[in-house]
């Protein structure tokens, strides 16, 4: 190498260059792997031979890669909004407790009510079956029609009968009441089990429904006669009581004094007083024990069955419907404070003549909302009015939506459900054929075809009991005379009988342990923990840290774009020069000084400049070297005269 060319390169291996300064990519890379803090990389350029530098390449390659696997499954992770569970226990207090009686209200007092309704139950049954109900009991009171309906006959008899059909006989059925032949058109929906087989019977029995003009009919059977008729009295019932006012019907069910016989809670004893009167469309007056309309929340200091609720219920079988229930006993729920009872679709059924314990386990949970669920906090998101005086639940929406739909498409309320604002029961004097819009809508909203389940959303907080029950029989035979004459003695002035232990049930609710179970939702993923994560997996395969990390954006996307973006540009100028520049015949440069190939050897030191062969200024004009005085280079005596004894001898 020329002496000139090992000092340039001399020159450029000591120059401290960095960053954009650098006039290629690859003196740049050269440059960051040298002074670079992730070892991997540093280790390349600075390892001594190939097989050493080739290790080292895989090693950091292999790092890289397992680096963007991790930090995948990190943003993967962070995106799938999972979340995590903690479950810890504490104390609490003693929940609300509705107790219903199975039957809504006594028959004596709603008989002259039901009458004709009864009358045409017992024609079917002695139609279809052969026997008919037993004689009216001599305490059932037989009052005109016309003191119920104000002079106005109640029109089932001709709207809704209860028909038999023949599998022989296709497109006719027999009315039970007056034995003629009608014709039946339109839809027939059969409601039979899906899942049990049910034996197949020539006779099917069955109603039809029909639109206001009748030219829209629905006809539903029943495999069992018994189904039947349970559910074609249930729609006269609804009816008939839909026109009662709301007084009245609570003076026609059962009072506190009646159904409470005995009270003890945590020890202590208690009445009627701790509980209060809830109505409920089906199932007549409820009474709520420890209900937020209480001053204070009670709560039990010890858990186990003799620090929870007992009562004694009276249940007087002898007041029961036969035809609008077919089981003795009393319904049970127990739920928060200021949640709607829903004692038809979740209540425990307490049986007579037995002693039924409840122990209770309390799981409350707490769910996050968007974007981890679809919850509501209090239902203030949802498109739906609650018509239920109480908190919102998903059972609550659905309801509620279901009962906005009834009257908006049928014109009134559905007898079972909350009345929305201005809107009024339906019933056969205003509404003749709502059953037939009823049961059409009821079809729509199971096969959600209302959108009722699409916008209705749970809770993100609830409270859930878990209940174990046990039955054992109560009075036992030895306690049995003692124990009911002692009752008849204290309930000697609300009934005038002696009690009967198939009208007595015993109910006790009670914690099996004062702990709750608390469910709580956190997010499993955040962006602090997404940032721990991203540099733990930089730190155990790169020995990165933050700095490294801005450091590497730095030189492979600023420094990088900035070279690159400062080479187009110069070509960019360079294209627009030549374009600009007056086309001429193509002259050879005249080349002088350096550029004179001839004096290639001469070995100037080089500027800093041309040692790193930057590009000039833009503007800068290079001077250029001028030929050199060849006339200099003519050897001159630097004395006129020589010197003697320097004289060169003569050649002979």
């Amino acid at each position: 190498m020329a002496p000139g060319e090992k000092i340039k390169a001399k020159i450029r291996k000591n120059l401290p260059v960095r960053g954009p300064q650098a006039p290629t990519i690859k003196d740049l890379m050269q440059w960051y792997c040298l002074n670079t803090n992730t070892h991997g990389c540093r280790r390349i350029v600075v390892s001594r031979g190939r097989l050493r530098r080739l290790l080292w390449i895989l090693f950091t390659l292999t790092a890289v890669a397992l680096i963007l696997w991790q930090c995948a499954l990190l943003v993967i992770s962070f995106y799938t909004v999972s979340v995590s569970i903690k479950v810890h226990f504490r104390k609490l207090d003693f929940p609300a407790v509705t107790i219903c009686n199975m039957n809504p209200y006594k028959r004596s007092a709603v008989g002259y009510l039901l009458a004709d309704l009864d009358k045409e139950t017992n024609s079917a049954l002695e139609s279809l079956y052969g026997f008919s109900e037993a004689k009216p009991r001599e305490r059932r009171e037989t009052r005109s029609r016309s003191s119920a309906w104000e002079g106005t006959t109640p029109r089932f008899l001709n709207l809704i009968p209860l028909l038999v059909f023949n599998k022989d006989e296709k497109g006719k059925a027999r009315d039970f009441f007056t034995g003629r032949k009608r014709k039946i058109s339109g839809n027939i929906i059969h409601k039979a089990s899906n899942v049990m087989h049910v034996q197949d019977s020539k006779k099917l029995v069955g109603f039809q429904l029909c639109s206001n003009d009748t030219s829209d009919c629905a006809t539903y059977t029943f495999s069992s006669g018994l189904n039947a008729i349970q559910e074609w009295y249930k729609l006269h019932y609804m009816n008939i009581m839909a026109q009662v006012p709301l007084e009245k019907k609570v003076n026609m069910s059962y009072s506190a004094e009646e159904l409470l016989v005995t009270c003890f809670f945590d020890g202590v004893s208690c009445d009627a007083r701790n509980f209060t009167l809830f109505h409920h469309p089906m199932y007549g007056n409820c009474y709520t024990f420890n209900n937020q309309e209480n001053a204070t929340t009670l709560s039990t200091s010890m858990g186990g069955s003799e620090y929870g609720l007992q009562v004694i219920l009276y249940i007087n079988e002898n007041e029961y419907n036969p035809y609008l229930v077919s089981s003795t006993g009393a319904k049970v729920l127990i739920h928060q404070q200021d949640e709607y009872p829903f004692i038809e679709d979740v209540g425990t059924e307490i049986e007579t003549a037995m002693s039924t314990s409840i122990g209770m386990h309390l799981t409350e949970s707490f769910r996050l909302s968007e974007p981890y669920s679809q919850c509501t906090e209090d239902g203030s998101d949802v498109p739906v009015t609650n018509i239920y005086n109480a908190a919102y639940s998903l059972q609550i929406c659905l309801y509620s939506c279901f009962q906005t739909k009834m009257v908006e498409t049928c014109g009134c309320a559905q007898y079972s459900q909350p009345l929305p604002p201005a809107a009024n029961y339906c019933n056969y004097q205003q509404h003749p054929n709502w059953m037939y819009c009823y049961y059409q809508l009821y079809q729509a909203f199971v096969q959600e075809k209302l959108g009722c389940q699409s916008v209705c959303r749970e809770t993100c907080s609830f409270k859930e009991w878990t209940l174990t029950t046990s039955l054992a029989q109560w009075p036992s035979e030895v306690s049995e005379k003692w124990l009911l004459n002692v009752l008849t003695w204290d309930q000697g002035q609300q009934i005038n009988t002696k009690l009967n232990k198939t009208d007595l049930a015993k109910l006790l609710i009670f914690y099996k342990d004062l702990n709750q179970r608390s469910i709580v939702e956190s997010p499993a993923n955040s962006i602090e923990m997404l940032l721990s994560n991203f540099g733990g997996q930089l730190g155990l395969w790169m020995s990165c840290s933050v700095v490294c990390v801005i450091e590497i954006i730095e030189v492979f996307f600023i420094d990088s774009l900035s070279i690159i973006a400062r080479h187009q540009w110069q070509k960019a100028k360079e294209w627009w020069a030549r374009r600009q520049a007056p086309s001429s015949p193509e002259v050879h440069p005249r080349q002088r000084g350096q550029d004179n190939p001839a004096l290639d050897i001469d070995d100037d030191l080089p500027t800093f400049t041309s040692a790193m062969r930057l590009p000039p200024g833009p503007g800068a004009q290079v001077p250029g070297t001028p030929p050199p005085r060849y006339n200099t280079l003519r050897l001159e005596r630097a004395f006129s005269t020589q010197l003697t004894d320097t004289q060169l001898p003569s050649e002979p």
